[in-house]
């Protein structure tokens, strides 16, 4: 248990980055980010699955067809995600984007079958509270109250990329659970990229143009958000209850408002440092009744 907890620390510590490589990549269309992101990861897992030797006949048709659905509910969630940050605040974004625990929760539970346990359900709503407390204090969500337009966008892209990683992190849930870590995210990035790699030519957006730096960033986004903060989160969730990962990856909301602090000196209030402890508890107790029993084999 150890071990898990410590790969998915290093998940949401990877993944809080992202938000700040995002907005140094402020020249480039938000669908863009998100298809190198993609396509830069996929190439690599690629690779390194022919050197392995990896074999994706072996693959059933439900969990390709699963890992497939996954790889669009990835590349929407970016999308929205992504497009989020155009609009509003780090911090408001993160945060908004990662109300995934009630989502996950009610999806868990309605097409799963999951039993929602006491310490998981009390982790949801002091998890939910932190993001409360924490968007509180930032200046993006006062403007929402205010029925700012731009905001507004922001706030309820955010949310849609929520709902989006709810549905990537339950269908890994359920695949992981036969496939191993390397098959299932080469077939999910890769079907995500080659979603967003479609989406942007309908749309008719550039793949070139762009300041030598943005291109240095999208690849950090690849390397350490994606294949590394993802891939720890994919592995974790053959271990534990996806509504324990959930809950777990608010943890980047207090990694990316610390660092937009750092990075572009938005300001973290006592809203925030409270609502940041709030996420520690809900995390703790989380993880209590966090470890997933494997349903047999299907």
């Amino acid at each position: 248990m150890i071990r898990t907890i410590t790969i998915l620390f290093v998940g949401i510590a990877s993944i809080s980055f992202a938000a700040i490589f995002i907005r140094f990549c402020d020249d480039v269309p938000a669908i863009m980010i998100a298809t190198y992101r993609l396509s830069i990861a996929s190439i690599i897992l690629l690779v390194f699955s022919m050197i392995k030797g990896v074999s994706f006949r072996t693959v059933s048709r439900r969990d390709m067809v699963l890992s497939l659905a996954g790889g669009v509910f990835l590349g929407l969630h970016f999308i929205f995600w992504t497009t989020s940050l155009k609009y509003t605040s780090v911090a408001s974004s993160v945060v908004l984007v990662t109300t995934n625990p009630i989502f996950v929760g009610i999806f868990s539970w309605l097409f799963l079958k999951e039993k929602q346990y006491a310490e998981i359900i009390a982790g949801t709503i002091l998890c939910l509270l932190g993001s409360v407390v924490i968007a509180a204090g930032d200046s993006g969500l006062h403007s929402l109250i205010l029925l700012d337009k731009k905001a507004l966008t922001g706030d309820v892209l955010a949310l849609m990329g929520a709902v989006m990683g709810s549905a990537y992190l339950l269908t890994g849930s359920r695949v992981r659970e036969r496939l191993d870590i390397l098959t299932y995210i080469t077939i999910v990035f890769t079907a995500s990229a080659l979603f967003l790699i479609g989406t942007s030519f309908v749309m008719g957006i550039s793949p070139a143009g762009y300041r030598p730096s943005s291109y240095m960033y999208m690849v950090l986004l690849a390397v350490i958000p994606q294949l590394v903060g993802h891939t720890s989160i994919n592995w974790a969730l053959e271990h534990l209850r996806a509504g324990m990962i959930a809950i777990s990856i608010l943890g980047e909301a207090i990694g990316a408002t610390i660092l937009a602090y750092l990075f572009f000196g938005e300001t973290v209030s006592t809203f925030q440092v409270a609502g940041m402890v709030l996420v520690f508890a809900a995390i703790i107790i989380a993880s209590r009744k966090g470890k997933k029993t494997l349903r047999q084999p299907v």
